[in-house]
């Protein structure tokens, strides 16, 4: 039976908890990744409460990027609230954060939907862009899922889906992608029609495999 996951968030408190079985493919107990040489290593660890402000700003500060980009009537500021982040966290999403010296530098999000897993909110600081920080945190996320992952983003986002295209995920078709967004995201239809899907090699070859039947 798969594992049915939640993280619950209350002021100050931050919570991982599985039933039906082991919560470890997403959300468990897994080590901090270090990356570096002689000096101090940068960390990939899993977020804590304390963590919420910075993950908060560091969101908003990236999400700069899609202002003038993607369409006017979806852009707004902040691009996250608080509350927003605190649902999100709520509805499942654990967040990964790249840290060098105390200093969180990006976050990427992860949330378990059954058969698939997708990857939520995922941004580096301005300053701290091309310095290979947004690939050691997907390589991480990635390395906690045991099953296909869908990454959703802006149409308009070329950057986003440059940087997945170049990391080994596929945009979808249209008709894949709209009833992909339906089923696994909680978005307006105006943004499902203004986004894109990608997929990891392991829903590909699925998609492959079920098409030969």
């Amino acid at each position: 039976m798969k594992a049915a996951l939640r993280l619950l968030w209350s002021p100050g408190k931050l919570v991982a908890s599985a039933a039906c079985g082991s919560a470890k493919t997403l959300l468990g107990d897994w080590p901090a990744e270090s990356f570096g040489g002689a000096r101090k290593a940068m960390l990939v660890r899993k977020s804590t409460a304390g963590d919420f402000e910075a993950i908060l700003a560091i969101v908003n500060d990236a999400a700069r990027a899609y202002r003038g980009v993607i369409p006017a009537d979806r852009w707004h500021e902040p691009y996250m609230s608080s509350a927003e982040l605190a649902q999100e966290i709520a509805d499942g999403i654990g967040f990964w954060a790249a840290e060098d010296e105390g200093r969180l530098l990006g976050v990427m999000g992860i949330q378990d939907k059954g058969d698939v897993a997708l990857i939520r909110h995922a941004y580096v600081a301005t300053a701290q862009q091309r310095k290979g920080i947004g690939a050691k945190l997907l390589r991480r996320v990635e390395s906690l899922a045991d099953k296909p992952i869908l990454i959703g983003t802006w149409a308009d986002a070329y950057w986003a889906i440059d940087f997945y295209r170049r990391n080994g995920f596929t945009v979808v078709s249209n008709e894949d992608k709209d009833r992909l967004l339906r089923r696994y995201w909680s978005i307006p239809a105006r943004q499902i029609e203004t986004s894109v899907v990608l997929a990891d090699r392991r829903w590909v070859k699925d998609q492959d495999r079920a098409a030969a039947r």
